[in-house]
């Protein structure tokens, strides 16, 4: 599977990382970043330190900095940590970003590809967004854009209404979502139900010391915000859950639906079945045990 990840790293965004780069059925094309977890120039900064991290070379490019008519934006520090990646107070400059946007990355890799490439988006959807106003062709070039976002029969995590990605530009999520083009959305519905316990991170580890170790190290951040808001004793696994899907959509259950963003008010960010729009597969059950279990064993070949 030809694979770019739209990604702003993030704590849960390094595993699917991690298991992008260890999953042998995955090539991995190119990184593109977006603001989200942290500051644009610190997801493209994470994303190619976590690439020498993991000794994979291919390409990142960075994108948006805000989103859809904003003049600022505040990532989410409380939950992955002021640079992004636990409690790490310092990340190394590796490398540089290539000379395109992510938008023009994406439009560049779909038509070469066309038909081929799949764009797991695991951050914000304004590059994804950029992209189709760039060329309307991505639209159909893509083969997949699976989605981490949404919250469709379930509560929102930022608010009652809505989950975080969709929520930090809700403009951008429905422009992608009025698009006609194939596209699965594993939203909160899927990705609750996929929880590592401090025990499967201890377990990782101990079986993949540089790489589990590492991944152990910066959740326990990730695993404190999730303590601190009285949900439980661990983390969904959203990001990897999303990168599943792009390969294994039989461990899933879907619906079809249209989805359309609320834009304003107190539920901005909600995503909404609409009839009118075009149809989605939209993720409302995983086989969660089996997913945990996975992504462990696949860390552990990363040693």
């Amino acid at each position: 599977m030809k694979l770019i990840i739209d990604t702003d790293p993030g704590v849960d965004d390094t595993l699917a990382i991690a298991l992008a780069v260890a999953i042998p059925e995955v090539e991995l094309l190119g990184l593109t970043a977006i603001f989200g977890n942290t500051f644009v120039k610190q997801s493209s900064r994470n994303a190619r330190y976590l690439l020498d991290f993991l000794g994979y070379d291919c390409p990142v490019a960075e994108g948006a900095a805000l989103p859809y008519g904003a003049s600022d934006y505040t990532p989410s520090a409380n939950v992955h940590g002021d640079e992004g990646l636990g409690a790490l107070t310092t990340v190394p400059e590796i490398g540089k970003n290539i000379d395109e946007t992510a938008a023009a990355f994406l439009v560049r890799m779909a038509a070469k590809n066309a038909g081929e490439l799949v764009v797991c988006a695991i951050g914000p959807l304004t590059n994804i967004a950029d992209a189709l106003a760039l060329d309307p062709a991505f639209a159909t070039n893509v083969k997949s854009l699976v989605i981490m976002g949404g919250a469709y029969a379930v509560h929102g995590n930022i608010t009652p209404h809505a989950e975080a990605n969709i929520y930090h530009d809700a403009a951008a999520a429905d422009v992608v979502f009025a698009t006609k083009m194939p596209i699965v959305m594993v939203g909160l519905d899927a990705t609750m139900q996929t929880l590592l316990t401090p025990e499967d991170f201890e377990a990782m580890a101990v079986t993949s010391p540089k790489v589990g170790g590492f991944v152990r190290d910066i959740s326990n951040f990730y695993l404190g915000f999730y303590r601190s808001v009285g949900v439980f004793d661990g983390c969904p696994m959203h990001d990897s859950t999303a990168l599943l899907a792009c390969l294994f959509p039989e461990r899933f259950t879907f619906e079809k639906s249209g989805i359309k963003v609320a834009l304003s008010g107190d539920d901005i960010g909600d995503t909404v079945a609409d009839a009118s729009r075009p149809e989605v597969d939209v993720a409302v059950g995983i086989d969660a045990k089996w997913a945990v279990e996975y992504a462990m064993a696949q860390v552990a070949t990363l040693d």
